[in-house]
C-alpha cells in the first residue's frame, strides 16, 4: 500500500493513452518511473518481447479500449475473472492488469540486477489469456468511500485496543513521513480521471500506510511477535478494504465507461 503499483501505474496511464488524454511517450515515461525498462512479452503477433509503446498500440489495435487493476492476495482474488493460470500468475506476482474490449491480462515479472548500490529494475509483462466476466469483488467508488471511511475508524479502534501509540499523534507522524517517501516525484492516477477516484485512492493509501505503521514498527506497548501477530489478524479486514478501494479508484474509468456514464 505505500506505493504504487506497477500495474496500477500501467492502468492509469495505459487508460489515458486509450483516451487520447496524453501521448505515447508520456505515458511509458509515467509506467516505467524509476525502473530501468518494461517490456511485454506473448503478445499476439510478436515471437519477442516488445517495448511498452508498441505493446500499448497493438493491444489498441486487438480491441482493447480500456485497463483494469487487480490487486489478489491469498484467498482473495480481488479484481480476477480467471482462468486459473491467470489467477495464479497474477496471485504470485500480486498485481495484474487486465484487459477491458479483448480477453487479454498482463502479469508482472520483475528483475534486478547490478551490483550493490547500482542495482536497477526490468519489468516483463506477461500477457495471457483472460476470461471474459465481472472481476472478483471490485466496488463501485461510492461503496469504496463508505467502507474506507469505516475502516479509518475501525483501525484506530483497534491500534488503540491493542495499546499501541500509533493510533495517536506519533503514529500521524509515522503516517506522515511514510506517505512523504512513498508520493514522493508520484502522481495520483493520471488525466481523465475523476476527482473521487483520486479521493478515494489517497484515503486508501492512508489506511494502508496506517496498517503498515501498525504491524511494522515499534510504537507502541505490543512489540512481542504474538502481539505484533495479533494486530496483523486484528487490522486484516481494514487492509482488505482499502485493497478493494485501491482497486476501485484504478478501474473507475472503465467501470464508467461500462455504465455508459463516458
Amino acid at each position: 500500500m505505500l506505493s504504487e503499483p506497477r500495474a496500477g501505474r500501467l492502468a492509469a496511464w495505459g487508460n489515458a493513452l486509450l483516451a487520447g488524454l496524453v501521448s505515447p511517450d508520456d505515458a511509458v515515461l509515467a509506467i516505467v518511473g524509476e525502473d530501468a525498462v518494461h517490456r511485454v512479452e506473448g503478445l499476439p503477433g510478436e515471437s519477442a518481447p516488445v517495448g511498452l509503446t508498441l505493446a500499448l498500440g497493438r493491444l489498441r489495435s486487438l480491441g482493447v479500449t480500456g485497463l483494469r487493476l487487480a490487486l489478489p492476495a491469498p484467498g482473495h482474488p480481488l479484481g480476477l475473472s480467471g482462468p486459473p493460470e491467470f489467477n495464479a500468475r497474477a496471485l504470485d506476482a500480486e498485481q495484474a492488469v487486465v484487459c477491458y474490449g479483448a480477453s487479454f491480462g498482463l502479469v508482472p515479472e520483475v528483475y534486478e540486477a547490478g551490483p550493490e548500490g547500482d542495482v536497477h529494475v526490468e519489468v516483463v509483462w506477461h500477457v495471457l489469456p483472460v476470461r471474459e466476466a465481472p472481476p472478483a469483488d471490485v466496488p463501485s467508488l461510492g461503496e469504496a468511500e463508505r467502507e474506507l471511511a469505516e475502516a479509518l475508524r475501525e483501525a484506530t479502534e483497534v491500534l488503540t485496543r491493542l495499546d499501541v501509540a500509533g493510533s495517536g499523534p506519533v503514529a500521524e507522524a509515522a503516517v506522515d513521513a511514510y506517505r512523504a517517501r512513498a508520493e514522493r516525484g508520484r502522481e495520483v492516477l493520471a488525466p481523465g480521471y475523476p476527482p473521487r477516484a483520486v479521493r478515494v485512492l489517497e484515503l486508501a493509501q492512508r489506511v494502508g500506510t496506517l496498517i503498515v505503521v501498525a504491524t511494522e514498527s515499534g510504537h507502541g506497548g505490543a512489540v512481542s511477535a504474538s502481539e505484533m501477530g495479533a494486530r496483523r489478524e486484528a487490522l486484516r479486514p481494514v487492509e482488505r478494504t482499502a485493497r478493494r478501494a485501491q482497486v476501485a479508484a484504478y478501474n473507475s474509468v472503465v467501470e464508467e465507461r461500462e455504465r455508459g456514464v463516458r
